[in-house]
Order: structure tokens, then C-alpha cells, then sequence
């Protein structure tokens, strides 16, 4: 018997030996030498004959005046896009999932168009639309709903909408996608027995949709989180982080250290502290919000 359970054991261990091998050096020893790039002075004038400085890096970064400026706005930037994407993707779920809709597939397959343009393709025509005075946003769309134009050149608040807006479109597909095969996981008995009960509709939206959609909303929250807090392109596209610093984020300081500077140990060093901050945001999220417990 102790041997047949040897065996299994073994056995076990063959199995999982290359998802094993596949995190060890895809995640870990990325991880490891940016932490270990982030205590030397590596940049283009020391590439291959760096020192070891310790904590110089990360004394530079808490000492610099734009620390908490760039932590307030990856803030902004995170929660303003995951909270106006889900919102915008839950609504059209819902109203995808009613029954009396004509044309539900053509529709669907109007929602999500914006999946078949590569990513970055389509941040470089909203670039153009952003214009002002000349992109069709601020020319035609915005003065046809008596709105005031948008200019993220010289607005900060401006630059956000800019970001914000532009990272809903190009978003709001998979939050929509996700949330509309849960609602049509969902049992239409519940509704129908609910309807017998007289049930009205924010009824039957509360005790049935809601805790129906916890696990669901619980992934794509989190995932989404981690995911838009280290999005890059869009607003080293559209804004460049501009006007000034007013929109940069760690993830794109970091790159901007790296590749206009060449200052490799202090964009590691930027990485992570970054991957500190979401790690922690993830944590007090999961536990203030209760949001896994539906995996229990």
C-alpha cells in the first residue's frame, strides 16, 4: 500500500514538473532579476560593468517630489477605467440578455468590433479623433450633444476623460462578453418560479442576477484590476503622460526610465515598488470587499 501511495506521488510530481519549470522561468526569474537590477546602478554607461548601490534607487524614487503624484494617478486611472468598463459592460449584458430584443446576434456582433482592430491600431485612430480643434470628437460628436470640447494638451481633467473614454471602448467588449455568458448560465426556472411569486423586477435582480454573478464579478474584478493598473498603452499613446506628469502612471515612468533614458536599475526599481502597490490594493481589496468568499 505505501508503496502504490509512493508511486502515485511520484507520479503527481511528473505531472505538474513542467507547469513547474514553464512559472519558474517565465515568472519567477523575471521577477528575481528585476529586483536584483533594482540594488545596482545599471544604466547605459554602466550595461555591463555595474555596482551593487543597495537601496539608492528606491532612496531617489521616496526622495523625488512627483512619488505620490504618479501613485494618485495610477490610482485615477485604475479605478476610473475598471468602474466605468464593468458598469458599461454589466448594462449592455443585461440588456443583451433580455428576451425581447429583435436582432440580439447582430447587435452582439456590433458590440464587439472593437475586439477585431489590434489594440494599438485603434489607440492611433482615437489619437487622431482626440484632436482638437480638427478630430471628429471635438469637431462633429461633442457639439452635437452641446458638450465642450476636449483638449489633452492642455487639461489635466481633459487628458483623463481622453484616457478614460478611449479605454472603455476598447474594453467594455470583454466585460460585456464575460458578464452575458454568466447571465445566460443563470437558470431561466428561478426567474419563471420567481414570477409565480410575484416577483417584481428589482426583486428577481437582487436575489436571483446579483448572487448569481458574485464568482463572476469577483474574477473579472480582480483580474481587471491587476491588468489596468499596469496598462501602458493607452496613455503613452494618447497622452504621453502629459500635459507634464499629470497622467503618467508607475508603469509608464518605468518604461520612460528604461527606454528614453536608459536607466535600467531605476525603472526596476520603479517595476517594483509598482508591484508592491497593486499587490497590497489587491489584498485590502479582497479582504474589505469579501469579494472571493464566493469561492469558499
Amino acid at each position: 500500500m505505501k508503496a502504490e501511495n509512493k508511486e502515485s506521488e511520484d507520479n503527481s510530481l511528473f505531472y505538474i514538473l513542467p507547469i513547474l519549470i514553464f512559472t519558474i522561468f517565465i515568472f519567477i526569474l523575471p521577477l528575481v532579476y528585476a529586483l536584483y537590477i533594482s540594488f545596482t546602478n545599471m544604466n547605459l554607461f554602466h550595461l555591463l560593468r555595474y555596482n551593487i548601490v543597495g537601496l539608492y534607487n528606491y532612496v531617489i524614487i521616496f526622495k523625488c517630489g512627483y512619488f505620490w503624484t504618479l501613485i494618485k494617478n495610477t490610482l485615477i486611472w485604475t479605478l476610473g477605467s475598471l468602474i466605468t468598463m464593468m458598469g458599461l459592460g454589466f448594462l449592455l449584458a443585461l440588456i443583451l440578455n433580455q428576451k425581447e430584443i429583435k436582432g440580439k446576434s447582430l447587435f452582439y456582433a456590433f458590440l464587439i468590433l472593437p475586439w477585431a482592430f489590434p489594440g494599438f491600431i485603434s489607440l492611433l485612430i482615437w489619437q487622431g479623433l482626440w484632436v482638437d480643434p480638427y478630430g471628429m470628437m471635438n469637431r462633429l460628436i461633442l457639439p452635437m450633444f452641446h458638450l465642450p470640447r476636449i483638449n489633452s494638451l492642455i487639461s489635466t481633467t481633459d487628458a483623463w476623460i481622453e484616457l478614460i473614454l478611449t479605454n472603455d471602448w476598447l474594453s467594455f467588449p470583454y466585460f460585456m462578453t464575460v458578464f452575458y455568458s454568466a447571465l445566460q448560465s443563470i437558470p431561466h426556472e428561478m426567474y419563471e418560479i420567481a414570477d409565480l411569486d410575484g416577483a417584481g423586477t428589482l426583486t428577481k435582480f437582487f436575489r436571483i442576477t446579483m448572487p448569481s454573478l458574485k464568482k463572476t464579478i469577483a474574477f473579472v474584478f480582480i483580474t481587471s484590476f491587476v491588468f489596468t493598473w499596469n496598462n501602458f498603452y493607452p496613455i503613452f499613446v494618447l497622452t504621453g503622460g502629459g500635459p507634464g506628469i499629470s497622467t503618467e502612471t508607475f508603469i509608464v515612468y518605468a518604461y520612460q526610465e528604461a527606454f528614453d533614458y536608459s536607466n535600467f536599475a531605476l525603472a526596476s526599481a520603479w517595476s517594483v515598488i509598482s508591484t508592491i502597490f497593486v499587490i497590497i490594493l489587491g489584498l485590502i481589496v479582497i479582504k474589505y470587499t469579501h469579494i472571493l468568499d464566493s469561492f469558499s
